[in-house]
C-alpha cells in the first residue's frame, strides 16, 4: 500500500516492483539456509511475493542448494495498513524467531518496530523514505541473519538498541526512529511532508550527511550517529539567518532556512512550541493539534534491537565462522 505514496507523483520516489521483493525473499532464504538456518518463516501478502516465493520453492530441484524448512505466516484477513505489519511481526516472535528481516521503508520497520520486543531487526530499503533501513544485498544480509539466528555470532554483540522519539499530544501517543517534524500545515491531508516552508521544529534521533529526508537537513548541520547518546533539535523558518540545502525527498533537493540546530538530551521532554499544526513520524503525518493540545517529544534509548550486517561478517572474518564444512557438520549433528 505504501507503494501509491503522493511522493512517488511530486518526487519521483523509488519503486521496487515486486518481482524484485519476490527475489529478494529468495537470496535471503538461499543465504539463510547455507548458513544452517533450519527454519524461516514469511509473511503472506495480497500482492504476490510470498506466491513467488512458494512458487521457487516447489519448483526447486533434487540436489539444489541446501534450503530450509519454508513457513507462511497468514493473516484472516488483509487490511492493507500497518496493523498488518504489527500482526505479523507479533505472530513470528511467537513462534520463536531469532532475526526479523524487513524490506521497506522508515514507516515499515516503525510499524514493527511496536512489535518486535528483544527480537533482532534487519531492516532493508524497499521503501520511499529509507532513512532507517540500510541498503544491502539481500545474500550478504541473508548470510549475517543466519549467523545470529544459528548463534554463531551472539545477539548481544551482533546487535544494537536504536534510539527513538516519543511524541505525546494529549491522549495520543507515536513512536519515530528517525525524526519528527512539526509543520503548519492543520491537516494531515496524504500524510507525506513534501513543502519545506511549512515545517517549524525538527527533532531527530540521529542524523547523518549522507541521509535522505528530513533528518539530512540535521545531518548537514549536526551530525550525530545511530548508537550516541545525543539526537538533534533543528528550528526551522522561511526566513532565516542560515540556510542548507537538502535531500528532503527523493528527487527533491531544497533550500531549507533553519535558525538553529543543537543537541537534544535523552530523557527530557521537549514541549512543541507552535501553537497549532500536524506532527510528522519519520516523514508521514500522524497527528494534528491545535492549542488545547499541548505537544511534547522526548528522546529515550529503548528502541528496538538492530542487527549490525558490517558487525556480524566482521566477527564472521575475524573467527572463521562461514566454514563450509564446520557448517555441514553442525546441521547434521
Amino acid at each position: 500500500m505504501s507503494g501509491r505514496d503522493i511522493r512517488r507523483l511530486v518526487a519521483q520516489a523509488s519503486v521496487f516492483p515486486n518481482a524484485e521483493k519476490t527475489n529478494m525473499a529468495l537470496r535471503l532464504i538461499a543465504a539463510a539456509g547455507a548458513t544452517g538456518v533450519d527454519r524461516v518463516l514469511m509473511s503472506t501478502d495480497a500482492m504476490g511475493v510470498a506466491a513467488g516465493v512458494l512458487r521457487a520453492r516447489d519448483k526447486r530441484r533434487p540436489g539444489a542448494a541446501r534450503w530450509p524448512d519454508l513457513g507462511f505466516v497468514e493473516l484472516a484477513e488483509i487490511s492493507g495498513t500497518a496493523d498488518d505489519t504489527r500482526e505479523l511481526v507479533r505472530r513470528m516472535v511467537d513462534a520463536g524467531a531469532s532475526v526479523i528481516v524487513l524490506l521497506g521503508g522508515d514507516g515499515t520497520v516503525r510499524a514493527a518496530a511496536a512489535a518486535s520486543g528483544d527480537v533482532a531487526l534487519l531492516p532493508l530499503s524497499t521503501g520511499t523514505n529509507n532513512a532507517f533501513p540500510e541498503m544491502w544485498e539481500a545474500t550478504v544480509a541473508g548470510t549475517a541473519a543466519g549467523l545470529v539466528a544459528t548463534g554463531r555470532v551472539p545477539v548481544d554483540e551482533a546487535t544494537y538498541r536504536a534510539k527513538v522519539l516519543h511524541v505525546v499530544a494529549g491522549a495520543q501517543r507515536e513512536l519515530a526512529l528517525v525524526d519528527v517534524c512539526v509543520s503548519t500545515v492543520s491537516h494531515v491531508g496524504s500524510r507525506a511532508l513534501w513543502q519545506p516552508a511549512t515545517l517549524r521544529e525538527l527533532y531527530c534521533a540521529f542524523a547523518e550527511p549522507h541521509a535522505i529526508g528530513l533528518s539530512s537537513i540535521a545531518g548537514l548541520l549536526h551530525p550525530v550517529g545511530r548508537t550516541a547518546p545525543d539526537g538533534v533539535f533543528v528550528r526551522l523558518a522561511e526566513q532565516a539567518p542560515q540556510t542548507v540545502l537538502a535531500p528532503i525527498a527523493p528527487g527533491v533537493v531544497a533550500p531549507v532556512g533553519v535558525r538553529h540546530a543543537g543537541p537534544l538530551a535523552a530523557g527530557l521532554p521537549h514541549p512543541v512550541e507552535l501553537e497549532r499544526g500536524t506532527v510528522a513520524v519519520d516523514g508521514e503525518r500522524e497527528i494534528e493539534f491545535g492549542p488545547s493540545t499541548p505537544v511534547t517529544v522526548t528522546l529515550a534509548p529503548d528502541g528496538p534491537r538492530v542487527l549490525d550486517v558490517r558487525t556480524v561478517l566482521a566477527a564472521a572474518a575475524q573467527r572463521r565462522l562461514l566454514d563450509p564444512d564446520a557448517i555441514t557438520q553442525e546441521v547434521r549433528s
